[in-house]
């Protein structure tokens, strides 16, 4: 962990050295002042030698000087090096949050997902920053001053060094309890982000059923889960630094002790135990460091592990022979395929279909008998179990994703829009694309007039998730959008089932001019919207109920017809 920790540096190496030079400095720095208050004392306060006091008083005025300016360079360049990487770890999960299959965001909860790329980070900062810098201060604090301190009383030095030992195992013993703490802290907060992601996203179904007293009291359970977490994380806390403090003080008391009696027998000078008192507080200074390390580290590490975990889900692979799809006219072939989402449910069982090249398929059926999952299969959002799928005579596991789903165009039900304008949302079909492109798009969606009647024309705000626009809006911006992108195969999933019966018409002439030319698969239950395909197949829980034109289905008088004349009452 520590070593996958520790390349994040490598990008910004020079300000680290920098930061850590500046650390040795500051060092140095508190090192000096206990030998030159030793040598004031012992030798030119008694010899009278007041010129020598003024000068080193003034030297130590400078070093003091010194010090500062380094650490305003630690304080500042060492923060900035933590906030890079955490930028650098917050850009790499977003890359990798980027290739992971669709089951993984089924498994997930948004604003838990959220959680780890935003507030789990937040703490990496401090500790990338502090955490090296002050183990690297600590070591050289320490040591200097043991050696400073063995020079003017050996005895005296490992008394204090004999607390080390019961430091160290009071540390380690609490370390393991702020470990657990730490990790159901952080887990307790992405359920807050999850539950407040989920609240405010359905607020006006919320607010259209009047259940703000239950939104409240389930957002209320998460915040005192919270509350008890991060209560039991203070805890430790306050165990940790209590304890570890206490054995500090103790510690002062000893040295109090120790070097009085020493001086009493007359084995240290005045000057002498002043700077070995000083050297004490030097002392000190690097442990409490390290407390403060071992806090700092639990909070930190534990945001870090759960960036571990999710950077450890497996991405989506390619095939390692596989080859971009080689562009054709988009005739699809599902031979014998079988999926289930589980173990426990299977939803598609040995299915075969032939999809012709440039013709419209529509697949219709009771709701759950897998037609909207037959259509995520083919851009391979999910891996089939048995079976292979085909474009154009090759097997789409033996292709890049990325080729095909460039080859593949959907429109949904549910249309989701980007925050931002709507030319943005248009553009993304193909972010290359020019804006004469973009308007031909709009004017083929028939959705061109309508912008130029808003007074910001394209650049008009949408709102989150599109929410300033009708949902006739939403569906032709999102046609524009496949238009622009203009796939060989188009996968149309109850495109127009939400709307009333005015926009469809207006939505379904734009659906029409994108279907031209195109392999068409259309999932609907409104069965009026599909009379006019070139097949239509009944998909059933038990596979393919039956499948052929309009009229050659409700002259089998099955299954179709009886969903059809159930439809059209």
């Amino acid at each position: 962990m520590i070593k996958r920790f520790s390349r994040y540096y490598k990008p910004h190496l020079t300000w680290f050295v920098i930061d850590l030079l500046c650390a040795l400095a500051v060092a140095l720095c508190d090192l000096v002042f206990p030998m030159l208050t030793r040598q004031i004392i012992n030798v030119y306060i008694p010899n009278r030698q007041l010129r020598l006091v003024i000068i080193w008083c003034a030297v130590l005025l400078a070093i003091y000087v010194a010090k500062a300016v380094m650490t305003y360079l630690i304080n500042y360049m060492g923060h900035v090096v933590g906030v890079r990487i955490q930028s650098d770890m917050r850009r790499d999960l977003f890359d990798h949050l980027q290739g992971l299959p669709f089951s993984f965001f089924d498994d997930h909860k948004t604003g838990a997902i959220m959680s780890r790329v935003v507030n789990d980070l937040q703490e990496v900062t401090e500790l990338a920053h502090h955490g090296p810098e002050d183990l690297f201060l600590s070591l050289i604090l320490l040591c200097g001053a043991f050696v400073l301190m063995v020079r003017i009383h050996l005895w005296l030095a490992l008394i204090v060094f004999a607390s080390l030992p019961v430091l160290v195992w009071f540390a380690a013993k609490k370390r393991l309890k702020m470990a657990r703490v730490f990790g159901e802290t952080r887990k307790r907060v992405s359920e807050i982000n999850a539950g407040l992601e989920n609240s405010i996203s359905g607020i006006r179904v919320s607010k259209a059923f009047t259940n703000r007293a239950y939104e409240i009291e389930a957002f209320g359970r998460d915040n005192a889960n919270y509350v008890t977490a991060r209560s039991s994380a203070y805890q430790a806390m306050a165990e940790f630094s209590a304890g570890t403090g206490f054995i500090l003080d103790f510690l002062n008391v000893v040295v109090l002790v120790a070097g009085g009696l020493f001086f009493f027998y007359g084995q240290i000078s005045v000057g002498d135990f002043a700077a070995f008192l000083l050297f004490v507080n030097t002392f000190l200074s690097p442990v409490k460091r390290l407390v403060a390390f071992v806090e700092q580290y639990q909070d930190g590490m534990s945001g870090f592990k759960r960036f571990v975990e999710m950077m450890d889900e497996p991405e989506e692979p390619d095939a390692p022979d596989a080859t971009p799809l080689v562009p054709g006219p988009g005739h699809i072939q599902l031979e014998d395929i079988s999926f289930s989402y589980n173990e426990s449910r299977s939803v598609l069982s040995h299915i075969s279909l032939d999809v012709p090249a440039g013709s419209t398929v529509a697949l219709v059926g009771e709701s759950g008998g897998g037609k909207t999952t037959l259509c995520h299969l083919i851009p391979r959002f999910y891996e089939v179990n048995e079976g292979r799928i085909l474009i154009d005579g090759q097997d789409i596991t033996q292709v890049t994703r990325r080729s095909l789903r460039q080859a593949v165009g959907m429109v949904s039900q549910d249309v989701f829009l980007f925050t931002g304008t709507v030319y943005e949302n248009i553009l993304y079909g193909d972010l290359g694309a020019t804006r004469q492109r973009v308007e031909e798009a709009a004017r083929a969606a028939g959705i061109y007039d309508d912008i130029m009647s808003w007074p910001d024309g394209f650049e008009t705000y949408v709102g989150e998730r599109g929410i300033k626009l009708s949902g006739g809006q939403k569906q032709r911006i999102a046609i524009a959008r496949v238009f622009l992108k203009n796939p060989p195969i188009l996968i149309l999933d109850e495109a127009t089932s939400a709307l009333d019966n005015v926009t469809e018409a207006a939505v379904a002439q734009a659906l029409t001019r994108l279907c031209a030319n195109r392999t068409t698969l259309v999932v609907a239950h409104r069965l009026t919207t599909v009379r006019a395909a070139d097949e239509i197949v009944v998909l059933t829980a038990d596979g393919i109920a039956e499948q052929g034109t309009h009229s050659q289905l409700l002259a089998a008088n099955g299954v179709y017809a009886g969903l059809y004349r159930a439809t059209a009452n």
